[in-house]
C-alpha cells in the first residue's frame, strides 16, 4: 500500500514464474504385494520390504533388522529361484 496525495493505492505483486525443472526420469515403482523378478529382497513378516543386488547385502540388512527386533520373522527372497531362506538370530557361527 502506498500513500500518494492522501489516496491509498494497493500494490499488486506479480507472481514469479515457476522455474520448470528438467524432465524427470520416471520412478521405478516396486510393489510390496508382488514378488520381484530379479535380485534379492527382504521379506519381513510375510511382506516384501527392501530390494538388494546381492544375497550378502540382503542377509546383512536382514541381520541388522533381526538384531534390533528379534520378534520379527525375516527372510531373504531369491527372485531367480523363487525361494525364501530364513534369517536366524543369533547368527550361526
Amino acid at each position: 500500500m502506498i500513500r500518494f496525495n492522501r489516496i491509498m493505492i494497493w500494490e499488486t505483486r506479480m507472481k514469479k514464474p515457476k522455474i520448470e525443472a528438467e524432465e524427470q526420469q520416471p520412478r521405478k515403482i516396486i510393489r510390496a504385494d508382488k514378488a520381484p523378478t530379479e535380485g534379492y529382497s527382504l521379506v519381513v513378516d510375510g511382506h516384501f520390504k527392501s530390494h538388494h543386488a546381492t544375497v550378502e547385502a540382503a542377509e546383512e540388512a536382514g541381520m541388522a533388522l533381526k538384531n534390533q527386533y528379534q520378534m520379527l520373522q525375516v527372510q531373504v527372497y531369491d527372485a531367480a529361484t523363487k525361494t525364501r531362506s530364513m534369517i536366524e538370530w543369533p547368527a550361526p557361527v
